[in-house]
């Protein structure tokens, strides 16, 4: 299945770069561009893309603010978030609002498609780096700018899903988590259903914020 990508950043080099890197990948179709947040949403409602690559930085209306609007009017769309600074304050902002993950501009056309390919297949971008940058920029946060506590839900979780629940928020894979409670991935895989279906969470990355915003893991 081919999987059908837009790229939205207000660079003509950037697009035309992502566009020739990804249309090259037998798998992957770049179905359209867009210049801002504004374009972005109206593109999106035109083409059903299955991936959205989404700047932050851009004039009119940014990222974080299209990645909003474009989930609240669709909650299974996929945004994947690029960024030229690892430590872009908008990048937690986006990752609360939704986003399935971010890359930074500056990774290889490989890291790019295989991007695009998890975020495509349900999953999150959340790789160990870009977590140690998400804890970075949570740790930064005053107590004040945090959401409030939501601890209640953690409760619902059975002892396994709760450790399981901390291993994502340390960026894990299933298969990490999988030799790390040395059970089977396919275990793993139910375990991480049953944590969003319980905490109302749509994928692995709002797993992770959720961790630490309730203080079940801490920076550091």
């Amino acid at each position: 299945m081919t999987i059908r990508v837009l790229i939205v950043d207000d660079q003509m080099m950037v697009r035309e770069g992502f566009s020739v890197l990804l249309g090259a990948m037998p798998d992957i179709e770049v179905v359209g561009e867009a210049v801002d947040g504004r374009e972005a949403i109206a593109k999106v409602a035109e083409l059903g893309p299955d991936v959205v690559l989404m700047d932050i930085r851009m004039p009119v209306l940014n990222g974080l603010e299209a990645t909003r609007a474009i989930l609240a009017a669709d909650r299974d769309a996929k945004v994947l978030v690029l960024t030229t600074f690892d430590l872009d304050e908008y990048v937690y902002q986006a990752l609360r609002a939704g986003a399935s993950g971010f890359l930074l501009k500056d990774a290889s056309a490989r890291q790019l498609a295989e991007g695009v390919r998890v975020v495509a297949s349900g999953e999150a971008l959340l790789a160990p780096s870009v977590t140690k940058r998400l804890i970075t920029e949570f740790s930064r946060l005053p107590d004040a700018a945090r959401p409030a506590d939501r601890t209640a839900p953690v409760g619902e979780l059975t002892e396994r899903e709760t450790e399981v629940l901390v291993l994502i928020a340390q960026g894990l894979s299933n298969a990490e988590i999988a030799e790390n409670l040395v059970i089977a991935e396919s275990t793993i895989k139910t375990h991480v259903s049953r944590i969003l279906v319980k905490l109302g969470l749509r994928d692995r990355t709002q797993a992770a914020v959720f961790a630490y915003e309730t203080r079940l893991v801490t920076p550091g």
